[in-house]
């Protein structure tokens, strides 16, 4: 077994490599979440270890088929002269198939913003771009059970966790989606006890759905890793009950805020 300081870690900051790809399938996954496939040349060399990595995602503008890409100047990204600067948001890789060239990435579908917009409209031939992922954090598969917890939004990286889990591993996943048109099918080896919560026609990121989830939730004994993701403002009270309340260990834990409600870009992790 690893010892405590080797179950969870994290590496980087990697190079930044910036990739133009192309559009190759989109599938509409629930009537809220689209799989955007992607694929082409730039693909090369992509890694992704881990299953909460992020890549940053450039957007085309409404009309256009490829983005303005930034380049890596000597202080970070910059604009090319006379380009304005694309829209951008963080997010999971959901699947790399190095040998097929494939890369997928699901969207929530909410009408607002972007990102939404651009997912709504795309099609095979379009390009996306993406940068990173910049840094990765390595989670043992040795520990005693897995707790994952989030929103709509932290689905694609729940799936690909559990997806990835060995045979033999125990997981508890918590996910809250509109009703259960939204829920997806998610195929593993692990022993897997998987909850779906309906906030019903509320607004996302304004039920305490997961928070009751989480205070109802019996803890197997053993050492734990916990996975919590979603609205920023709700993850608060979930944080202080798993750390203050139940005394899980901060060091093998996870609680990022992949979104806040009225703000347009926000990813902000706390170990």
């Amino acid at each position: 077994m690893s010892s405590g300081s080797e179950r969870v870690g994290r590496r980087g900051p990697f190079p930044v490599k910036l990739r133009l790809l192309e559009v190759l399938r989109v599938t509409r996954l629930t009537p809220h979440m689209v799989r955007v496939t992607l694929g082409g040349p730039e693909l090369e060399g992509f890694s992704s270890p881990g299953a909460d990595d992020h890549v940053k995602v450039f957007f085309a503008e409404p009309g256009a088929k490829r983005p303005n890409m930034p380049v890596v100047g000597p202080n970070g990204l910059a604009m090319p002269e006379g380009l304005a600067k694309p829209a951008s948001r963080d997010y999971t890789p959901r699947r790399f198939d190095a040998k097929a060239g494939e890369l997928d990435i699901d969207f929530v579908l909410h009408g607002e913003g972007p990102a939404s917009q651009w997912a709504e409209r795309t099609k095979p031939g379009d390009f996306l771009g993406i940068g990173g992922p910049r840094s990765t954090h390595d989670v043992a598969n040795d520990f005693d059970w897995y707790l994952l917890a989030g929103d709509q939004s932290a689905l694609p990286a729940i799936a690909r966790r559990l997806e990835e889990l060995p045979a033999g591993a125990r997981a508890f996943a918590f996910i809250e989606v509109a009703d259960a048109s939204e829920e997806q099918r998610i195929d593993g080896r692990a022993d897997v006890k998987l909850t779906w919560l309906h906030r019903g026609t509320a607004e996302a990121g304004t039920t305490n759905h997961l928070e009751q989830a989480l205070r109802a939730w019996t803890q197997p004994p053993g050492d734990g890793f916990v996975w919590v993701a979603g609205e920023a403002t709700s993850l608060k009270p979930l944080r202080e009950h798993l750390v203050a309340e139940r005394g899980l260990n901060k060091e093998w834990m996870r609680v990022t805020g992949y979104w806040k409600r009225g703000t347009a870009e926000h990813h902000d992790s706390k170990g």
